[in-house]
């Protein structure tokens, strides 16, 4: 069972970031995310020496009860860490995680311990006539053995392919933690709030967020009290206290995430849902929301991949209706798959360490989108439907592959814009939650739609939530665009429609 904090004790961070990591912009972040919830926090740093003999740490405590409720009460918060008085540590480099450790901020009966596998190596390290480094698997091994819970993944290039710093990524993960009281909302609020580089700093935290709530055990990021193994039954009885616009849709979607990876899965469907119901409260929507946020989830959260398409082909239904369509009786048929992936494709299923050096190296080589395998492949015959059924199997890695992580990312970010316009129009909110209908099928189709998807994310829905768009304008305008996306998915139409848009909304604030 996960330690959290309680109304006697504040909650307790420790930062350890590099220089021109951002240590301080995500401080300020977490600060005033807390402050906007009327939460007690504080925050302390100390300067690292000579650049990298040690990193900048940051510490801050927030107490869980907001001001309101004490009674006039203030509580006293500390500057400083105490040893082995830690809930929370995250590091932005793995050695600096080692360094928490040595230093006896983190016990194995209290500590949550994230960290990037990332390496930034010292000078001493570099000096050796051979491989100085310090081993990483012992670094590992010693946040296994020091922390009560912990969480490694490469910051870094989740940054990288985010397009942000890693601090954005860093509050991603740790509010995905769910250590922190303070929800998801309050701190992309502050985000923005902050003003900078605000459409990259969400994206990266979405890819942080993404990585700790698949990679954290559900109690962990979750602080309901919920069973460890969640039954249909249970998620069902969650979802029938909905509203009764959204509870058939999100039903089915339970039933449809199961099928397709499990209950486990269908947990973190029911998880997600949870965030966009508190937005169709407070918005209004009496639902409505929900319902249309709950269609398309389910469908993106089910997306096409090798695996699907794999078990897809051997379906013994399949079979019976290709019988059907040519009335073949008892006469034997052949049924000829013909196949054409591509480099990325074949990496779907890989590890993303793996799936991102293959694919960056072909990218340097220029083989993208122009070396593809051609295959033919008999269903009907043992090795074909062998071939298939193999791949089919794969299903339960599925989680731990390079296509599945980066859906999530990409699902988590579409649904914080759904969250945030919500707070502006409900409509506005479903017109957003519709963009997902874009992002399908996979291979070419899938670029096609997710780049169509990010040019009005970057081009109008970006602009309406920071308020360069008038929001009756911006309702109209992301219809439009997808519109002429789903009418010409290569592209043009869109690019046309794009433009009007744009001169549209120029005129007025040019004759203002």
């Amino acid at each position: 069972m996960s330690m959290t904090a309680t109304a006697e004790r504040p909650v307790t961070l420790l930062i350890a970031a590099l220089g021109g990591e951002g240590g301080g912009v995500l401080t300020d972040w977490i600060v005033a995310a807390a402050e906007h919830l009327g939460l007690p926090v504080q925050s302390t740093s100390i300067p690292g020496v000579a650049q990298r003999t040690g990193a900048t740490t940051y510490y801050i405590e927030i107490f869980p009860t907001p001001y309101r409720e004490l009674g006039g009460k203030r509580p006293v918060l500390a500057l400083a860490p105490g040893v082995g008085d830690v809930d929370v540590v995250i590091a932005s480099e793995l050695l600096e995680a080692g360094r928490a450790i040595s230093n006896g901020f983190v016990t194995t009966d209290r500590t949550l311990l994230l960290s990037s596998t990332s390496r930034v190596y010292l000078t001493v390290e570099k000096m050796q006539m051979g491989d100085g480094r310090y081993d990483s698997e012992r670094l590992m091994k010693a946040v296994a053995q020091n922390a009560r819970e912990h969480l490694l993944f490469d910051m870094e290039a989740a940054a990288r392919q985010a397009g942000a710093i890693v601090n954005s990524v860093m509050l991603g993960a740790l509010a995905g933690s769910g250590r922190l009281p303070v929800s998801v909302a309050a701190f992309e609020a502050a985000i923005r709030s902050d003003g900078k580089a605000v459409e990259s700093n969400l994206k990266g935290f979405a890819a942080g967020l993404a990585a700790a709530r698949n990679q954290l055990p559900a109690p962990l990021h979750r602080p309901d009290k919920r069973p460890a193994r969640p039954t249909r039954s249970d998620i069902e009885a969650e979802v029938a206290a909905f509203p009764a616009a959204a509870r058939e849709m999100a039903t089915e979607g339970v039933r449809r995430l199961i099928a397709y990876q499990g209950v486990v899965y269908a947990r973190l469907y029911v998880d997600r849902l949870q965030s966009v119901a508190e937005a169709d409260r407070r918005a209004g929507a009496q639902g409505k929301l929900l319902s249309e946020v709950a269609r398309h989830l389910a469908v993106r959260m089910s997306f096409e991949d090798v695996i699907r398409v794999a078990e897809a082909k051997i379906d013994p239904a399949r079979f019976r209706r290709i019988a059907g369509e040519i009335n073949a009786g008892d006469q034997p048929f052949v049924i000829t798959e013909f196949l054409k992936p591509g480099i990325e494709e074949l990496c779907q299923v890989l590890p993303p360490r793996l799936a991102r050096a293959i694919i960056g190296y072909s990218a340097r080589r220029g083989w993208l989108d122009t070396v593809y395998f051609g295959m033919e492949l008999k269903t009907t015959t043992v090795w074909g439907y062998l071939r298939f059924w193999g791949l089919a199997k794969l299903r339960r890695f599925r989680p731990k592959s390079h296509r599945f992580g980066e859906e999530q990312i990409i699902i988590e970010a579409w649904l914080a814009r759904v969250v945030a316009a919500a707070q502006l129009s409900s409509e506005l909110g479903r017109e957003i939650a519709e963009c997902a209908r874009l992002i399908k099928g996979y291979g070419d189709t899938w670029k096609r739609g997710a780049a169509n998807y990010a040019a009005i994310e970057r081009r109008i829905i970006v602009p309406v939530l920071e308020g360069r768009i008038p929001v009756a304008q911006g309702i109209d305008a992301v219809a439009s665009a997808r519109t002429a996306a789903l009418l010409d998915p290569e592209g043009e139409g869109l690019a046309k429609a794009l433009a009007a848009i744009e001169a549209q909304v120029t005129m007025p604030m040019a004759a203002e």
